[in-house]
């Protein structure tokens, strides 16, 4: 896996700007940038992209709600819907680690048993989902569901 990371504002006479455009081995584009910082413009980005904090939480989100479909699937559940909104805190000195994350997930399917998909979630945190093993290093995990019927 790989991906390349460029700084927008590396044009002749930019003296400002935190934007970020990466590209991932897979041939995609994605936008970062900082927010607005007035009193020091160098390091203020200008709010036009999310901040790559957010990323990490993004991707991490992507990646338990993939597994979590996946396994539902596999085990011939009627899944129609996935949705996990996460809830972080940020440690408040440098490097500002993520210390806790909630995660909140809504599932609907057609009779869906909630022990599935309780087990669906605890089986992607403890063995399938990288990105949730990686910050499971520094931050306190909590997971909870809702399920609707569809």
């Amino acid at each position: 896996m790989e991906c390349t990371v460029s700084w927008t504002g590396a044009t002749p006479g930019a003296r400002s700007g935190m934007g970020f455009v990466a590209e991932t081995g897979s041939g995609h584009l994605v936008t970062m940038d900082g927010a607005p910082d007035g009193a020091h413009p160098e390091q203020g980005g200008r709010n036009l992209a999310p901040r790559p904090m957010e990323m990490v939480l993004v991707g991490a989100g992507g990646c338990t709600a993939y597994d979590v479909v996946l396994i539902l699937r596999r085990g011939r559940h009627d899944v129609r819907g996935c949705s996990v909104r996460l809830e972080a805190e940020r440690a408040e000195t440098d490097p500002k680690v993520f210390t806790r994350i909630h995660l909140q997930f809504t599932v609907s399917g057609h009779a869906l048993p909630r022990e599935a998909v309780e087990r669906a979630i605890a089986l992607s945190h403890e063995k399938y989902c990288s990105a949730m093993a990686m910050l499971s290093k520094t931050a306190a995990i909590t997971t909870g569901c809702d399920l609707v019927e569809a």
